[in-house]
């Protein structure tokens, strides 16, 4: 049995679903089938029990797993240990966010990653809009909670998790503007003023999912000044340079007398996830993902 075939048994054992298990592997739906299909063949009985609605280890398929996960995860973390030791870091999950929401969730993931893997320190660090993903790529961090497009990350060499979470847009405006009077806005409506520009270290693509430069029937949207951190995009939007799409959160963490927050009633939400480089991946930046989305299910809404 190769290294990559028991990844996938034990990962589908641990997802129950082939579609998350081929994200999570970044390997094709038809690849975990076949694999799986390729191991029961050779054990002679099903390992899996397969509905339209569920997938379920049997018991042999249970006893396998049960075997295989204690070798299969001492191999990993000495994968782990050699990764750190090669970059300088020893017993160290660097982990970044930007904004006071996600900073908040961040610790409250460190701290249940931190009861399981007490031997793993977590170094939680705030990063700026304007640092953009060369904070990842240099190794100054390893994983980063972040609303990016994931055909975008990957083609960055990025790996990401499953959506923590989602949050509505709202569009930051001044408080003196004249949307501040009606209960939300479309994005059409975003065409009639100017949207601030995204730090130049922020990609195309992750700025145009941000902050379009064209509404859905093709009007094309003005661009403002360019900002580099959340405060400096707030102070240009309440001095009335432009506006800014923002996350339902930024109501609650960064009340401004001279901001206002207008919900835009058809635009599609933020998703938050974490990313992470793929040639650093190790089992401990899946497990705080893991972590993090297991805290995430456990709160109200």
């Amino acid at each position: 049995m190769e290294q990559r075939d028991i990844e996938i048994f034990l990962t589908l054992a641990d997802e129950l679903h082939f579609g998350r298990t081929a994200d999570r592997l970044h390997v094709s739906t038809a690849r975990v089938s076949q694999t799986i299909k390729k191991l029961e063949t050779r054990i002679g009985v099903p390992l899996f029990e397969r509905t339209s609605r569920r997938v379920s280890l049997t018991p042999i398929g249970r006893r396998l797993h049960d075997d295989l996960q204690p070798a299969y995860q001492q191999i990993q973390d000495g994968i782990d240990r050699a990764i750190t030791a090669a970059r300088g870091v020893s017993d160290t999950l660097r982990v970044g966010f930007v904004g006071a929401a996600a900073g908040q969730f961040v610790l409250e993931v460190a701290e249940t990653f931190q009861a399981r893997h007490p031997d793993c320190e977590v170094e939680i660090r705030e990063n700026q809009f304007g640092e953009g993903l060369e904070i990842l790529h240099s190794g100054t961090i390893d994983m980063l909670l972040a609303v990016l497009p994931i055909q975008g990350s990957r083609q960055s060499g990025l790996s990401n998790g499953d959506v923590i979470f989602s949050e509505d847009r709202l569009l930051a405006v001044s408080a003196r503007h004249p949307f501040t009077k009606r209960s939300s806005v479309s994005l059409e409506d975003v065409s009639r003023d100017k949207l601030l520009k995204s730090p130049p270290a922020i990609p195309d693509y992750w700025d145009e999912m941000l902050a379009p430069s064209h509404t859905p029937e093709g009007r094309p949207i003005e661009r403002g000044p360019t900002f580099a951190t959340v405060q400096e995009m707030l102070a240009l939007v309440g001095a009335g340079k432009g506006c800014y799409p923002v996350p339902t959160q930024a109501s609650q963490y960064y009340v401004r007398p001279d901001v206002a927050y207008v919900p835009i009633h058809d635009a599609p939400p933020f998703e938050w996830r974490f990313i992470w480089p793929v040639a650093a991946e190790t089992r401990r930046i899946r497990a705080f993902d893991r972590a993090a989305l297991e805290l995430a299910a456990e709160r109200p809404g």
